[in-house]
């Protein structure tokens, strides 16, 4: 078995920052079932959040968040978060990060939910790929960080409660290698690949979460999955993500009618948060009887569209729309999980040597609906946390919250139909009763028919199986969760429940039966 200090799954922002990280303190190795630059990161379009100006103050950015995040915040987390923001954003710029700049200052814009302009951008809509680009460079020429790509992580090793070490398959070969470390992090990203309408690329798929499940970690708050509300929707074209700057900068969502109708949903109008302006697309679309609705921004300067969002407009063009005349057609699309593997402030779980960084990991920072452009920053305060931790070499300081802890029994088919397992049968269950909009009998019914799947899996033999393996698990966790809830708070909503109630200010926490 080769060894390492350091072992870490996953490529994005989260896993090359905490190698660039670690690598002063031993040796490295990251695992990656892609190449080192295929990750979900790359597609961030709206940037960082952060009080660097004036005019802000980590004070704010804490309020703000906390207010998106619908009671489920944990305080001390988004107060960690907000004031070793700017410290974190002077890290990247060492690095090299190309910050976008007005007269010689870092430029920033307004977001949905946020009070003041605190968003930081590289490239105009291009944040995550500049982020990506730089931190991937400095890895791949670092000495003491080795890279294995095409190389998929399938079983956390765990012995008398602590990491050994980590499974991993060579997708090029086939064989399955064991590698040791003192410490491994979980740095894998989200999970929207589980739904049939994603702005996630294909690499989303909740494998870190499945690992960790599998191993005895805490998983909480999974049925929190934030929908983005404005994808595109064009016949033959990807679900693009036009970010939510776009509305930032003025853009306006009007019906197939052409009338703005997001004042007649909330007092707040284009600019609310994204779980409130997801289920308002959700409504009007049906409303009106259609699947998309538009996001206009013709009223803005043409040169202020090609240079503030050079990726969104180049894109659009390509498939033959030229968003600066024509408005842009959306519809929402599964983009982010606030759950995943619990940690503490440290990144810390309840596996000794187990740690999980950026969004496979759930800090408390999002509660139950994430604040733009938080979630770069999320990465890189607690990445940076995981690694401080790391050097102390004394036992583990993670503590059990107190919440009930459930797990995942069996589950008997009943009635209820149950469809032979492929990717395209679970991606259209879990949209259909696990999505925007959610209800006690479709619950039950997606909680079915997934156990059924889980129970009747074949042994993985390569990336697919794998995956979708994964992908069940996950998906059973994210219902059963939602089932557990009887209540709406911020992205889980029920419309059998659509209420909020003080009765569910805690968390959904699920842990593997021993």
């Amino acid at each position: 078995m080769n060894e390492y200090d350091y072992i870490i799954v996953g490529s994005g922002i989260a896993g090359l920052y905490d190698a660039l990280l670690a690598q002063e303190l031993g040796s490295v190795l990251i695992l990656t079932k892609g190449s080192i630059d295929e990750c979900n990161t790359k597609h961030a379009q709206g940037g960082i959040a952060a009080a660097i100006s004036n005019a802000d103050s980590p004070e704010l950015h804490f309020q703000d968040t906390i207010d998106a995040g619908a009671g489920l915040c944990d305080p001390e987390a988004v107060r960690i978060l907000t004031e070793e923001a700017a410290d974190r954003i002077a890290d990247l710029v060492k690095y090299g990060v190309p910050f976008d700049t007005v007269n010689g200052e870092i430029a920033l814009t307004m977001e949905a939910a946020h009070s003041v302009a605190r968003i930081l951008h590289a490239g105009g809509d291009a944040t995550g790929e500049h982020i990506e680009t730089t931190l991937s460079r400095a890895a791949r020429s670092a000495r003491k960080i080795t890279i294995r790509e095409h190389c998929l992580a399938t079983d956390i090793l765990v012995r008398d409660g602590s990491v050994y070490g980590v499974a991993a398959i060579d997708l090029h070969t086939g064989s399955v290698e064991e590698f040791g470390c003192r410490f491994l992090i979980l740095a894998t990203g989200g999970v929207g690949q589980l739904f049939k309408t994603t702005t996630n690329p294909d690499i989303a798929t909740g494998d870190g979460v499945a690992l960790a499940y599998r191993a005895g970690a805490e998983i909480v708050d999974i049925e929190f999955i934030q929908f983005h509300p404005t994808a595109l929707y064009l016949p033959g074209a990807p679900r693009f993500l036009i970010s939510e700057a776009v509305r930032g900068e003025g853009g306006i969502l009007r019906n197939s009618r052409g009338e703005r109708f997001m004042l007649s949903y909330t007092e707040i109008g284009d600019l609310s948060a994204r779980d409130i302006v997801a289920r308002s697309v959700h409504a009007e679309m049906k409303k009106t009887g259609t699947d998309h609705v538009y996001l206009d921004v013709t009223k803005l300067q043409p040169r202020v569209i090609a240079n503030r969002f050079p990726h969104i407009y180049k894109f659009c063009l390509d498939h033959g729309l030229d968003i600066t005349t024509s408005m842009i057609p959306v519809a929402p699309a599964a983009h982010y999980i606030m759950g995943g593997v619990r940690t503490n402030y440290w990144g810390e779980t309840n596996i000794n040597g187990l740690f999980a960084s950026g969004e496979v990991a759930c800090t408390g920072v999002h509660g139950a609906n994430r604040l733009a452009s938080n979630s770069l920053l999320e990465v890189l305060v607690f990445s940076k946390r995981i690694v401080e931790r790391t050097k102390g070499g004394g036992g583990n300081t993670y503590e059990s919250a107190g919440d009930e802890v459930h797990s995942l029994g069996s589950r008997e088919p009943g009635s209820v139909s149950v469809p032979p397992l492929t990717l395209n049968s679970l991606q259209s269950l879990l949209w259909d009763n696990v999505g925007i909009e959610r209800s006690g009998n479709g619950l039950e019914k997606a909680v079915t028919i997934l156990a059924a799947w889980e129970r009747n899996l074949q042994p993985s033999v390569d990336r697919p199986s794998y995956e979708l393996a994964n992908m069940v698990v996950v998906g059973r966790l994210m219902a059963e969760a939602a089932l557990i809830r009887e209540e709406s708070r911020g992205a889980h909503f029920r419309s059998d429940f659509p209420k909020p109630s003080d009765a569910w200010l805690k968390h959904v926490v699920f842990r593997k039966a021993s």
